[in-house]
């Protein structure tokens, strides 16, 4: 039987792998496959064009692919700086208490409570929309809940014995946190990373969809499921369902990685 353990690292590689294998195909690509040719337009699923073509020719396989690097590229942008804010204001709001940390959570509950894509829609448009406005909402949104969990680690944390004695030896706040707390909280900001990018995504996309995002003529494939919408009445249903299946297993795949890294980096399961 295999063990926990060992089952999760297969689980968490296969995705890495999957993740992986939609760069490599991307950078792999010949320019040309993502320039339009009219003789080949609105053709279904075959072997020569997998997820078939669109009004314009164009191989919508390509076309997704080329769409899911971009959603990649942005998720990466946004979920890494929303994790960083996190775990800054996770930390300092444990460390410091008091005052300090009565904002920092009154801040958390107020992003909780807003409605989110509200939430998202406002400060996308307030910064421009585009890929820059797009990465900004995304990073400002998501960074409350991750910065719960670490506020509450650092609370457990920096009542030990260690940092008691750290103290004695005229350590200041910030020195424990980087020295002392910050190491113990990496397994909960690598898990909280990794399962912010599914919500990166789709956000992208929803944001990139409603016509605040990307420009018209990225392949994202928010822009590919709004132009597949005015299609899907002439019967050309692989616009719009196989993109949007290939996005879905893509926040599939970073939910099971980090759900399984989640379970390689838990002390209880480490002689499972």
């Amino acid at each position: 039987m295999i063990h926990q353990r060992t089952k999760a690292l297969l689980t968490a590689g296969g995705c890495a792998a999957f993740l992986l294998s939609i760069l490599a195909i991307y950078y792999f690509l010949i320019p040309e496959t993502l320039h339009t040719d009219l003789n080949l337009r609105n053709q279904p699923p075959a072997l020569a064009h997998l997820f078939g073509t669109d009004w314009m020719g164009r191989n919508m396989f390509f076309r997704t692919i080329a769409g899911l690097r971009l959603s990649l590229q942005t998720g990466l942008m946004a979920a890494t700086f929303s994790a960083l804010l996190a775990l800054f204001f996770g930390i300092a709001a444990g460390i410091l208490g008091g005052w300090v940390d009565g904002v920092i959570s009154w801040l958390i509950d107020i992003f909780i409570t807003l409605p989110h894509l509200v939430l998202l829609i406002l400060i996308s448009f307030a910064f421009g929309g585009g890929l820059q406005g797009v990465t900004i909402a995304v990073a400002i949104s998501h960074w409350p809940r991750l910065a719960r969990v670490i506020r509450a680690e650092t609370l457990q944390i920096k009542d030990a014995p260690f940092i008691a004695h750290a103290r004695c030896f005229g350590k200041t706040p910030w020195q424990i946190g980087r020295q002392h707390i910050l190491p113990h909280l990496l397994p909960q900001f690598i898990v909280g990373l990794l399962l912010l990018f599914p919500h990166a995504i789709l956000h992208e996309a929803g944001l990139t969809f409603v016509g605040l995002g990307l420009s018209p003529h990225e392949p994202a494939v928010g822009i590919i499921l709004a132009e597949a919408m005015r299609h899907l009445s002439t019967g050309h249903w692989w616009l719009a369902v196989l993109p949007g299946a290939a996005l879905l297993i893509m926040v599939k795949a970073f939910d099971m990685m980090g759900e399984n890294m989640r379970v390689l980096l838990q002390p209880r399961t480490s002689q499972k």
